[in-house]
């Protein structure tokens, strides 16, 4: 659904095209695009301190009133350009304002770098055609284009998925359409400027380097070297299909112990060795909401928040033998009639061990894969979850301190309760259990990193535990 709006607003970035753009839209009688209104360091256009009545102060205090005045303007299609380092206080208005239309204007991200270097290096940003463009060559650097390109990419996604969030559609652009009638014509009409036959693109701006990359380039060959260590196409990175899980903020533990020690389980890790250990250091509170969970935190300044890390085989062992012990018959029934489980009835499940437990476990592991990449209508259980998708749940409320691996346990833990001020607490209980020879087997170790590759990737776990 388009229309009717009452403003717009272009997504761009730094030598996108985007000062075209809006030279062909302030061509149209009835819109008007106020420059880079919220760009922190201007006031829409360089050396302004002042738009619509409004000063850089009273902006700088709050910028809402601005936007009220460049959208409600009845009659009349006003807009502005918005790039991810402007006004980060004005995105969700903007997201949230069905009758502003959003325009994406993408570029070639090398060549808007280039071009971005350029126009730094002669300071010329716009080129008409009576004037003559200051020929100049930079050096690429790779570190610089890639922090350029990382943050242009975090602010797309986030921008597209705000906006699949909200239910609304944008117009997208590239460089190379905003010198086409048709392509321009389209966007007008997409506005509501229907009564418009044909838009020419303006003129009144010239390409200012059409040279070659090579040309511009003082160091093309280490570009492109540089540039081939790079992977645009995701061809290194693990797939993601697991479902998105939440902070799991209730079941966190915290002990009075010294300035405050905050223990957030990852579930299928050595919970009761680690939740013994802080009863050991103080009392425990648990049962957290995130409100109550923020006061406590509050009340105790210099507190340290930690969670424990398990290899992954390890971890699938647990949760096969939670199944078994613990599961409903409910789960197991399913899993051997449609997952490919080879679990015995219920009658037989105590007398499951040797190689055919280990068989079974392989299935297991077979199934996790399936279950991990959404290949299973099954839910992905809290205790089979990769460690990777939990924490990233953690993060949504806020992340541990410390990161610490099971098989440093008693290192780790003492350190930590040192940082807090407790020095009574020793390496007692705090041994992990031992691998069961069983698991060390290389195929049972290869299945497990299939399931758990993401794991495997972030957190450096090697194939054996």
């Amino acid at each position: 659904m388009t229309g009717p709006f009452r403003s717009f607003v272009i997504f761009a970035e730094m030598r996108t095209g985007s000062n075209l753009l809006e030279a062909t839209l302030n061509g149209v009688t009835g819109v008007t695009c106020h420059g880079e209104a919220f760009n922190p360091y201007m006031m829409g256009w360089p050396d302004k301190d002042e738009l619509l009545g409004v000063t850089r102060a009273e902006r700088e205090a709050d910028p809402l009133p601005l936007l009220a005045r460049l959208t409600g303007r009845p009659g009349h299609l006003p807009g502005f350009r918005y790039f991810h380092d402007h006004d980060p206080r004005v995105l969700e208005p903007i997201i949230r304002d069905r009758h502003c239309a959003k325009i994406i204007l993408t570029r070639n991200p090398l060549d808007s770098y280039v071009s971005t270097r350029l126009a730094r290096e002669t300071n010329q940003w716009k080129l008409n055609e009576t004037e003559t463009a200051i020929p100049a060559r930079i050096t690429y650097e790779g570190a610089e284009f890639r922090a350029m390109l990382d943050a242009a990419n975090a602010f797309r996604r986030r921008v597209a998925k705000a906006l699949q969030a909200s239910g609304q559609a944008a117009f997208h652009l590239d460089y190379e359409d905003l010198r086409d009638a048709e392509a321009m014509t389209g966007l007008l009409h997409w506005l509501g400027r229907t009564d418009l036959d044909r838009v020419e693109p303006a003129r009144d701006q010239v390409p200012q380097n059409p040279q070659e990359l090579a040309q511009k380039v003082a160091n093309f060959d280490a570009m492109q070297a540089d540039l081939r260590g790079m992977d645009p196409f995701g061809l290194h990175c693990p797939p993601v299909f697991e479902a998105r899980r939440g902070p799991g903020v209730p079941g966190f533990a915290a002990a009075d112990a010294g300035r405050g020690l905050l223990f957030m389980p990852v579930r299928g890790g050595p919970d009761k060795v680690v939740r013994d250990w802080l009863a050991g250091l103080g009392p425990i509170e648990g049962g957290f909401t995130q409100s109550t969970l923020r006061q406590w935190k509050r009340a105790r300044p210099g507190h340290r928040s930690f969670t424990v890390l398990r290899h992954p085989l390890l971890r699938a062992w647990d949760a096969f033998d939670h199944l078994l012990r613990h599961g409903s018959s409910e789960q197991r029934d399913l899993l051997r009639r449609l997952h490919r489980v080879a679990l015995p009835p219920e009658d037989g499940r105590a007398n499951l061990s040797g190689d055919t437990r280990i068989a079974v476990f392989a299935d297991f592991l077979a199934f996790l894969r399936r279950n991990l990449n959404g290949q299973t209508s099954l839910p992905t259980h809290p205790l089979w979850a990769s460690q990777t998708e939990v924490l990233s749940g953690f993060a949504r409320f806020a992340l541990p301190d410390m990161l610490v691996r099971e098989d440093r346990l008693a290192e780790d833990l003492v350190h930590l309760a040192r940082t807090v001020g407790f020095s009574g607490a020793g390496p007692a209980a705090l041994t992990p259990a031992p691998v069961p020879d069983a698991l060390r087997d290389p195929v049972l170790a290869q299945a497990a990193q299939a399931a758990y590759l993401r794991d495997y990737v972030t957190f450096g776990f090697g194939l054996m535990p």
